[in-house]
């Protein structure tokens, strides 16, 4: 099993908000692109929040986007070993360090989680002292229904 880097924090000094995953996607790492896999549901539902047609814009169009709404997205780990694509086959999985997150990111008040294996740091971003918010995921493994998942996103990216 080969040892994955993640990808860099998709954050800027006007991050109100921080979306952690657990670990990109292998669709993800090949792309370099946070939620690159087609089926997962993070765009769309980002983008009925933010009133953008990110599903329709290019990466860095998406990036830009997401920076001017004050939203940040990263993940809880920075390294893992896993075969797929699945949060169950994580091994060895290093964590990212979230310690210097006030200095890039000073007015970042609450830490949204994108599914149960992300919500498992919780209580460090807790300890960090920030607002923590466990949400469904945006995977299409997770069969929550579409307008349940976005109605639960958009309470907690809006409060």
């Amino acid at each position: 099993m080969t040892r994955l880097s993640g990808l860099p924090p998709l954050i800027d000094e006007r991050a109100r908000i921080l979306i952690l995953g657990s670990f990109p996607s292998a669709a993800s790492l090949a792309a370099q692109h946070y939620y690159a896999h087609a089926q997962n549901q993070f765009w769309r539902i980002l983008a009925a929040i933010v009133e953008q047609p990110l599903t329709q814009m290019d990466y860095a169009a998406k990036q830009a986007a997401v920076k001017a709404a004050g939203i940040a997205i990263w993940d809880v780990y920075g390294g893992c070993r896993r075969d797929g694509s699945l949060d169950a086959a994580i091994r060895a999985a290093q964590p990212n360090d979230f310690a210097g997150l006030r200095e890039i990111a000073p007015q970042l008040r609450r830490a949204c989680f994108n599914g149960k294996t992300a919500g498992r740091f919780a209580p460090a971003l807790t300890a960090l002292g920030y607002d923590v918010v466990v949400l469904p995921s945006t995977s299409p493994a997770y069969t929550l229904a579409f307008a349940e998942k976005l109605a639960r996103w958009q309470a907690a990216l809006t409060a």
